[in-house]
């Protein structure tokens, strides 16, 4: 009789080392890089400009968050009514997404500033009303613009995070007796989020990269602050590299917030 084999516990494998020869080789030269960059490089124009840097970089921040988060609570409707209807609604929905997805960011934005901008500012009653010391500003066009572009990109996401959640999940908790609003809080929205969660870091890092374009319209943010500093310093190389390096360590911050995030939720199941 055959002795019965029983299977070795699985033993998970080692980590590589970060002292591995061509590892050790990127590392030099990255460092060569850092120095030679900070060496042979005018740098004496930071000290004047942090203090606008700094306003730069919280105005971006506001920007990127605050349309992050609008355009988000919009593209939960958006990408719920795709999926339960009406059939009127759930087309118009999906002509927006279609409508702003395949038009550029730089197009609606400028249709916005220039175009109803403009239009506002040929009505007396507007003019007299206590919004125009707002709608004659560039930020709530800006806002608008990136707002609207999020929405309709996380909405498409939405529509696919709702559709993809189990058909018996959402039975269990009817069996139960849970009402359509206590099972969308409870059930199908966080399942809903939890599937779009990987697709929505990328998003927001893309929202991140699309904020410089509200320089274009006379926004300040880091960019336009950047920009200034090259058109008074006669500098090219160092504050382009500066704003490359904002925006890298940015996105590293987002990226390790939405991991963080991502490991609080319990994936037990799913």
């Amino acid at each position: 009789m055959s002795e019965v084999q029983i299977p070795s516990a699985y033993v998970a494998p080692k980590g590589r080392s970060l002292f591995e020869p061509h590892r050790i080789f990127l590392m030099l030269v990255f460092a060569g890089l850092i120095f030679c960059v900070a060496w042979f490089m005018r740098w004496d124009w930071l000290p004047r400009y942090q203090d606008r840097l700094i306003y730069g970089i919280g105005q971006t921040l506001l920007m990127l968050f605050s349309t992050a988060i609008v355009g988000f609570l919009l593209a939960v409707p958006l990408g719920l009514v795709q999926v339960t209807g009406p059939k009127p609604l759930a087309l118009l929905a999906r002509g927006f997404c279609t409508l702003i997805r395949g038009t550029p960011l730089l197009l609606q934005l400028w249709l916005l500033y220039y175009g109803v901008g403009s239009l506002f500012a040929q009505f007396p009653e507007i003019r007299s009303s206590f919004l125009w010391p707002y709608l004659r500003q560039a930020w709530p066009y800006g806002f608008t613009a990136l707002m609207i572009s999020f929405a309709a990109y996380e909405g498409e996401v939405m529509r696919g995070a709702f559709a993809g959640v189990p058909r018996g999940e959402l039975e269990a908790a009817r069996a139960f007796g849970m009402g359509r609003f206590t099972l969308f809080r409870r059930i199908w929205l966080p399942r809903a989020i939890h599937r779009a969660l990987p697709t929505l870091t990328g998003e927001t890092v893309l929202q991140l990269k699309s904020t410089p374009l509200v320089a274009t319209v006379t926004v300040v943010d880091v960019y336009a602050i950047i920009s200034r500093v090259r058109q008074e310093t006669y500098l090219t190389y160092e504050p382009l590299l500066l704003l490359a390096l904002i925006y890298l360590c940015l996105t590293g911050i987002l990226v390790y917030a939405f991991r963080l995030l991502e490991n609080r939720i319990p994936t037990k199941g799913v």
